[in-house]
Parts: structure tokens; sequence; C-alpha cells
């Protein structure tokens, strides 16, 4: 009889949760976004942005190509014992496992188009064939992209309005992910497989999203170790994606491990289950295991681990990434100018920090900063963050808003951060901008200053036009879609200069610089000022983002 009646108030419980559900609005924003006709434009969406990478196939190519086809031709040459000891190229493989197996798939079509490519001595080989492939196999993977697109788009929450199309959050966020700038010129033209990676990581925060809607009800917890696999796998296809496993981790502790809140929104220790914690690492265990086992097994370990974590090319990159560390560079480099003229400092030698190499170097005056400092700070910038949502969770939207602090952390912060690290944070930020007004504000300046700092990626004359007429296109659809959603501007005069600004840095220097003597003796004084100009506006938009996350609420909030 006791069964019985648990079994009944356990039912009663499902039932006033779906009565929750239904009059917050939500069954109908997920209903409506999920119906045949409202998605019927999808896929149009996505074969228009497919049919443009087509059209840039024969588009210049970095040396990331050639890393790849290097890849390529390690993986299926080579007995996986010697993945991670080949040193043929200067340009090794560093990627987790998981990576490294996802290239030997790539292989065995690959041999197909060229099996000149598949060896490993063929250095710069790139044969049109070969473009070919490796084009074509970007676009390919970008499937899983789109898919989790098309997931996120399902999660996202919208009020009763406009029955127009063009101003559904659902529509725009698509529009922004699928032809967001930033991807079309690192993965499309630069080349990279970005688009791949990021979609595995939407697709685990749009399991998480899903958690609490009245379609996925029945299966909602399933959906967080769902969302875990997939996290788990990201990282070990890439472990840059580290720096957002403590927003993972916490969340996943507080909001599915521990399934009881006190009154007061804190958390009811004696609530936390075993069994999800076990089930929780035995995933997490499972994929690492899986993906370093057998390197484990080899006893290559500590060869692996040396080829992902390389402490030997130096704070920044030949371009600096507009971070704190380009600020503090500059400073660095001005004051030791300003010492010398005022001969207040000896004799100094050359800093190395800007002659566009990639190395380690040492500062002139301010004390130089080694890998164990940024790690520190990393940690240290990310800690009230994941703090935050321990002690007063948001639901998954919080959980996401720390993902993109956590991101933006590391890019501020990390040692050697990639330009192209940003997008790591701009795409998660999508997700949010199209829900919130103060979240689309802080992504149009994010957005567009972390998406002018890629210019210097594509430095070729051709390619002018295409990444100015890109990049105009996207920022004049951010900026006029993200105004009608919300119904007005969502800058201030102050934020609208700055970012008129870029402008003016652009004109400066592709057209003014070019025709001073200083060309000459200083040719990376544009990049100097693209990277520091664009520092500022990162720089904003991470302290608002910031405060954004430590901005208390009056009651913990559930999805």
């Amino acid at each position: 009889m006791r069964s019985a009646n648990q079994i009944e108030r356990r039912r009663q419980r499902r039932r006033r949760r779906r009565r929750r559900i239904l009059s917050s609005g939500l069954y109908n924003t997920v209903m409506a976004a999920s119906t045949a006709d409202s998605w019927s434009w999808f896929p149009a969406l996505a074969l228009g942005v497919s049919f443009l990478k087509c059209l840039m196939i024969n588009s210049y190519h970095s040396t990331d190509f050639e890393v790849h086809r290097n890849w390529l031709a390690i993986t299926h040459s080579l007995p996986v014992s010697k993945w991670y000891h080949e040193s043929t190229s200067e340009w090794t493989l560093d990627y987790p496992p998981l990576f490294a197996w996802f290239e030997y798939g790539l292989s065995h079509v690959a041999q197909h188009f060229d099996k000149k490519m598949l060896v490993v001595q063929n250095l710069g080989y790139a044969s049109p064939a070969t473009v070919l492939f490796q084009r074509l196999s970007v676009i390919a993977t970008d499937v899983v992209f789109i898919y989790a697109v098309r997931e996120c788009c399902r999660s996202v929450r919208e009020e009763k309005g406009s029955k127009d199309l063009l101003v559904r959050p659902y529509f725009i966020l698509a529009a922004l992910l699928l032809w967001n700038y930033g991807l079309l010129i690192v993965d499309h033209i630069h080349f990279q497989y970005n688009g791949f990676l990021c979609g595995i990581l939407l697709l685990s925060v749009a399991r998480h999203l899903q958690v609490g809607n009245f379609i996925t009800f029945p299966f909602e917890q399933g959906r967080h170790l769902e969302g875990a696999f997939l996290f788990a796998v990201l990282l070990n296809l890439k472990h840059i994606y580290l720096y957002i496993a403590p927003a993972y981790g916490i969340f996943l502790l507080r909001s599915y491990c521990f399934t009881k809140d006190n009154t007061d929104g804190s958390v009811r220790w004696s609530s936390l289950s075993l069994v999800r914690l076990i089930a929780l690492g035995s995933i997490v265990i499972s994929v690492c295991a899986l993906s370093f086992g057998p390197f484990i097994a080899m006893g290559q370990l500590p060869q692996v681990l040396s080829r992902l974590f390389p402490f030997k090319r130096g704070l920044c990159h030949a371009y600096w990434a507009p971070n704190i560390w380009a600020l503090y560079n500059v400073v660095d480099k001005a004051l030791s100018v300003l010492g010398l003229r005022l001969k207040l400092l000896a004799n100094l030698p050359k800093a190395s920090m800007t002659g566009g190499l990639v190395q380690e170097f040492q500062h002139s005056v301010l004390p130089s900063v080694s890998p164990s400092a940024t790690l520190i700070c990393t940690l240290v910038s990310i800690l009230p963050a994941v703090l935050s949502i321990w002690r007063c969770p948001r639901g998954a939207r919080g959980f996401l808003r720390c993902l993109v602090v956590c991101a933006l952390c590391s890019f501020m912060f990390g040692w050697h951060v990639h330009e192209k690290a940003i997008l790591m944070a701009i795409l998660p930020l999508s997700v949010l901008a199209v829900e919130s007004r103060e979240d689309a504000g802080i992504f149009l300046m994010l957005a567009t200053t972390g998406h002018y700092s890629l210019f210097p990626l594509l430095f070729t004359a051709t390619e002018m036009p295409t990444k100015v007429l890109l990049i105009l296109l996207f920022t004049l659809y951010s900026f006029t879609s993200l105004k009608k959603l919300f119904r007005g501007f969502l800058l201030n005069t102050l934020e609208v200069t700055y970012l008129l600004g870029l402008i003016a840095v652009e004109i400066i220097c592709e057209v003014v610089y070019p025709l001073l003597p200083w060309k000459q003796t200083l040719p990376f004084v544009t990049l100097l000022a693209k990277s520091v100009y664009c520092s500022l506006g990162v720089s904003y938009s991470f302290i608002r983002l910031y405060l954004s996350i430590l901005r208390p609420t009056d009651k913990p909030k559930e999805l």
C-alpha cells in the first residue's frame, strides 16, 4: 500500500511540473519551434551557407592546411605507436588521441583523391585533389555543427509576439550561428575544423538547455548524461576546451548529482545521489580511457602530454591575440622606449616580441610572464564564476553564461592564445543574445571586435574583398535583427563610437600606413595596433559579462 502511495505522489509531482511548464509558456515556445511548418526554412539556410563554403574552395589557405595534411599522412602511414613521435615535419601531431583517430578516418577517404598527400615526406604537398578533399572534409563535417544549431534553436525561449519568422529568436540564432563570420573565414579560407568541434560543444549545451522542456520531459535526466558524454568526447578531440571544464563540472555536480536544495536555495548535502555521481564519472572515465588507453598501455602517456602541452612557443602568438597580454606587452614596450629616451634605463636588447615570430621572449621593464603565472591568473579569474553557479544555481542558462565567462577567462589570461580562440566565447554567447537584451549588447560588442581581430589571418589582397564583405554583412544583420527583436538600440554612444573606431583603424593600417616611410622599418606596427585596439573591446565585453554572472538574484532560477 505504501508503495502504491509513493507511486501516486510521484505521478502528482510530474503532473504539477507539466502544468508549470505549460503555464510558463515554454511548452508553446518549444512546440511552436518544433512544428514542421516553422522549420521548413532551416534546410534552405543551411544549404545556402554550404554553397557559399563551396565557393571558397580555391581561396588562400594557411599553414594549418599543411598541418592537417601532415596529420593525415602520419595517422595513415605509421603505426599508432609512432603517431606522437613522428617529427619529419615541424607540424607534429599535438591534438588529443580522438582527433588523431578522426584524421585516421579521413585519411581512408583521402586515399581515393590523391595517395601522395598521405606520404609523410611530401612536405607542403597541395595538389588540386588534395585541396579539394581537405576543403570538402571541413564542409562535410560541418553537418555536426548544422545539427547542433538546430538543437540549440529548439531550446530557445521566447514570448508570444510577432509571427514574422525573421524576428523570431530561433531564426535569428540560426542565422547568427550558421553564417557566423569567424567560422566562415577561419574554417573555409584559413583552414581548420572549428565548426565540427564547436558543433559538439553546442550540441552538448543544447542537451542541458533541453532539460525541463515538455517535449523531453520523460528523458530529461538522460539529457544531462548525454551532454556530459559529448563534452568528454570534445575534450578528447581538442584539449583547449579544458578551460571550460570547471563550468561543466560544477554545473553537473550541483544540478544533477545533488537532487534537492534547502529553502534558502543552498545545496542540501544529504541529497547527493551516488548513483548519478557514479554514472557521470563512468561516462567521463570511459571516454578518456578509450582515447588515452592505448597510449597508456604502450607507456607513451608522457610523450603524448608533452605534445599536447608545449611551453616553448612563448606567451603570445606571432600576431597577438587581443587579450590582457597584448596590453601588457605594449605597456612594457612603451616603458622601455620611454626609459631609454629619458636615460632612466641602460641599453636593452631589442625586444623580440614585436618581431612577428613564435618564440619565447623576456619583457624589458615589466616582470616576464611564465606559463605557471598565466595558469594561476586563468584559474583565479574562473573561480568566482564557477562559485556563483554553485552558491546560486540559475539553471542551464546560468551554466551557459558561466561557460562563456570561462572561455573568455582562458582567452584573456591563457598562455600562447590564438586569436581564433575568441570563437569559443562568441558562438555560445549567441544563444544568450537572442533571449536577453543585456546579453545581446555584450554579444554585439564582443562579436564585432572579436571578428575584426581575425582580419590579419587573411593577409592576401585577393581575400580582402571577401573578408570585408562578409564581416559587413554579418555585422549589419546582427545589429538590425537584434534591434528588431528587442525593439530598440542595444549599445550606448560610447560603445558605438568605439566600434566605429574599428573602421578608422583599418583605414589607417591598410591605406595610410603603407604610404609612410616607417612601413619598411616597422612592418608589424599595423598588427600591434589592431591587436591593442581590439583588446580594449574584448576586455570591456569580458568585464560586462563577468559582472552579469556575479549580479545577485532574488532566488535561484530553474529551467
